[in-house]
């Protein structure tokens, strides 16, 4: 059936029309961005469908310079008439505001002129029926595990969603991206010793999903696993970090090196560009590259190209994570890591970030550890992003003799990310399935609170 990728041609008129009105009512410069979406989604229990919906959306976004000065407004009717009153508000708003020095679009020798395709869209559209059997399916093979006692939901979910940018320095792009996500959640147990835990998968192609049976099974399993957890002493271990939660870490990282925290001074890497921030060997890579990737782009919400970058090289911090305007504050160039809505001004943001693997495999990576901690769950926002503080309830399993014990909780695991990231060892498997994907890591000499 039509989808939003229908309108393409139109998004361009729309545009263009916009910023030539913005044009008309005084703005020096403009852009704009036009997004329409359509999603379906939905939840069932225990059988029984709860909610399904489907919704489509288009919303417009304008953003204008009058000198220095800048203003955003957005909208979801494109009619001529709100058009012209949207361009007309913009310019007023934006004759209101104080001068920012380091606004502006790109040079237009700089934009993007073309662009790979990545592969982001789905042509595909599930019906509302292969939904309900996919999460029938998940929430039926979760249950079927010995020691699952109820469940929490199976969720299933497919969006589809263009994007078109035009700006007056010449730009022009649009492209497509879907997304087909599945999840489970369910406990295991009874009375006060229930334990919860869950799996998902989320991809571009609904055809690169994993199977429901396969989904329901990992987190029915998890959910038995933590059964009956203990309780630990407080002391200084290893700790090993799941794949599903070593992500964290570089999202921490990614915080710490935009280049709006480094600008305002606000972040405990601020003085660390092409210093050791891990240790030797270490590589964490920006991707947007990556065909069918869940965080790819062919070019950022300023209409420049990002490239792939080692953002640590051998250990070594090589760049910041910049838009322009931090970029401007810097005195630097932008990485092309803009991101946007329709509703606001762009801010750097990583694409596809991850953290290359080692050679050994997570069962070698702690053998030799005689007590430690493995996480899988992570709680609170305990991240100081000035300091690089680090606090977090954490629940998981204690290692002993190398191997998994028994399942712990009520545990806070606490250090400083700087003293962390140097003392961080990658397993070898990683998986690219989340947009910001680590391996299992080891970190040495955490502090473990417990009782």
């Amino acid at each position: 059936m039509p989808g939003p990728t229908d309108s393409r041609p139109d998004a361009a008129s729309v545009l263009e029309d916009l910023i030539r009105l913005a044009r008309t009512a005084g703005a020096d410069a403009a852009d704009a961005l036009l997004v329409d979406s359509a999603a379906l989604s939905l939840s069932m229990r225990l059988g029984r469908p709860e909610s399904l919906e489907r919704s489509e959306s288009g919303d417009i976004g304008l953003r204008v310079f009058v000198g220095r000065r800048m203003a955003v407004v957005s909208s979801t009717d494109r009619s001529p008439a709100m058009l012209r009153e949207l361009a007309e508000r913009a310019v007023a708003m934006a004759r209101t505001v104080p001068e920012d020095p380091f606004c502006g679009l790109a040079d237009p020798d700089a934009v993007a002129r073309d662009w790979p395709d990545l592969d982001l869209c789905d042509a595909y559209e599930p019906s509302a029926e292969e939904l309900i059997d996919a999460a029938r399916r998940v929430e039926e093979a979760a249950l079927a595990v010995e020691g699952v006692s109820n469940s929490d939901g199976a969720d299933g979910s497919w969006s589809r969603s263009a994007v078109a940018l035009a700006a007056s320095n010449g730009f022009f792009g649009g492209y497509s991206v879907s997304r087909r996500s599945l999840s489970v959640s369910v406990l295991a147990g009874s009375g006060t010793g229930m334990e919860r835990d869950y799996d998902y998968h989320s991809t571009v192609y609904g055809a690169d999903l994993r199977a429901p049976e396969e989904i329901g099974r990992r987190a029915g399993e998890r959910a038995v696993a933590r059964l009956n957890p203990r309780k630990v002493r407080s002391r200084q271990v290893p700790v090993v970090y799941d794949p599903r939660v070593a992500g964290g870490l570089l999202g921490h990282l990614a915080g710490a090196i935009s280049g709006s925290a480094i600008a305002r001074g606000t972040s405990f890497l601020k003085d660390r560009l092409n210093q050791p921030v891990f240790a030797p060997g270490i590589e964490v890579v920006d991707d947007p590259g990556v065909r069918r990737g869940l965080r790819s782009k062919p070019f950022d919400a300023e209409g420049l190209r990002p490239q792939r970058r080692a953002i640590i090289a051998d250990g070594v911090l090589t760049t910041w994570i910049m838009d322009l305007r931090s970029s401007r504050q810097l005195g630097l160039a932008s990485t092309g890591h803009a991101s946007r809505g329709t509703g606001g001004p762009p801010s750097p943001s990583p694409t596809n970030l991850f953290l290359s693997p080692g050679t050994l495999s997570p069962e070698v990576l702690m053998a030799d550890i005689e007590e430690g901690f493995y996480i899988t769950s992570l709680m609170g926002q305990g991240v100081n992003g000035v300091t690089g503080d680090y606090s977090r309830g954490a629940s998981g399993f204690w290692i002993e003799g190398g191997r998994i014990a028994y399942p712990v909780s009520e545990v806070t695991v606490a250090g400083n990310l700087k003293e962390m990231f140097r003392n961080l060892t990658p397993a070898s498997d990683l998986e690219l399935r989340h947009g910001i994907d680590a391996p299992t890591v080891r970190i040495e000499g955490m502090t473990v609170a417990g009782t």
